[in-house]
């Protein structure tokens, strides 16, 4: 088995590609260790202590490593306990563990007056900036809308990445606010 790898725009975080589905649906954040416990491989690969973060997307893992962390020897552990996970088929969460739901649909308190303009931005979020987001080892997940504020969380190698901010306000704002008016700002969460 051959697992490929790339950097991303976070030089704390690498992205993995195990060359099958990880996740059938929505994606996962890891960002304790505590939060791990769902996940055998969250676990083990922040067993390695030099990992701060774990994220399952449909078809790859991002690791983030500690500050100070030298990739050239980390690189090689978390391959070994990613070639050991895959290659036995081991179960990606255990069974009946409540964080195992991948994140999908949001439950929001959203004001009803709001819902055709926040139809369209999920729509845009999922369909143009979800994508672009994934390419670059993350995710990122609308949270809500309030008087003209949309708040989104990064997730994974974008979670911490110097050039978020810049993505949310020129990349992702930009965007929101051409095809939504009604869209004033973007904030992260």
């Amino acid at each position: 088995m051959l697992i490929e790898t790339e950097t991303t725009p976070n030089p704390a975080t690498l992205k993995f590609m195990p060359g099958r589905q990880v996740m059938p649906s929505g994606t996962r954040d890891f960002a304790t260790p505590e939060e791990a416990e769902a996940s055998p491989l969250a676990e083990a690969l922040f067993d390695l202590g030099d990992v701060t973060g774990v994220f399952f997307g449909y078809d790859f893992i991002s690791v983030t490593a500690a500050p100070g962390v030298d990739w050239p020897h980390l690189k090689p552990d978390v391959l070994e306990i990613l070639l050991d996970h895959f290659s036995a088929a081991m179960p990606l969460f255990r069974p009946a563990s409540a964080a195992s739901i991948a994140i999908g649909p949001e439950v929001s308190t959203d004001d009803p007056a709001d819902a055709d303009i926040i139809e369209q931005i999920k729509d845009l979020i999922e369909t143009r900036v979800r994508p672009a987001v994934a390419s670059d080892g993350g995710d990122i997940v609308y949270r809500g809308f309030d008087k003209g504020k949309v708040f989104l969380q990064m997730q994974g190698a974008c979670a911490g990445c110097p050039s978020s901010s810049a993505t949310l306000k020129q990349g992702i704002e930009s965007l929101l606010k051409h095809y939504v008016p009604e869209v004033t700002e973007v904030r992260a969460v």
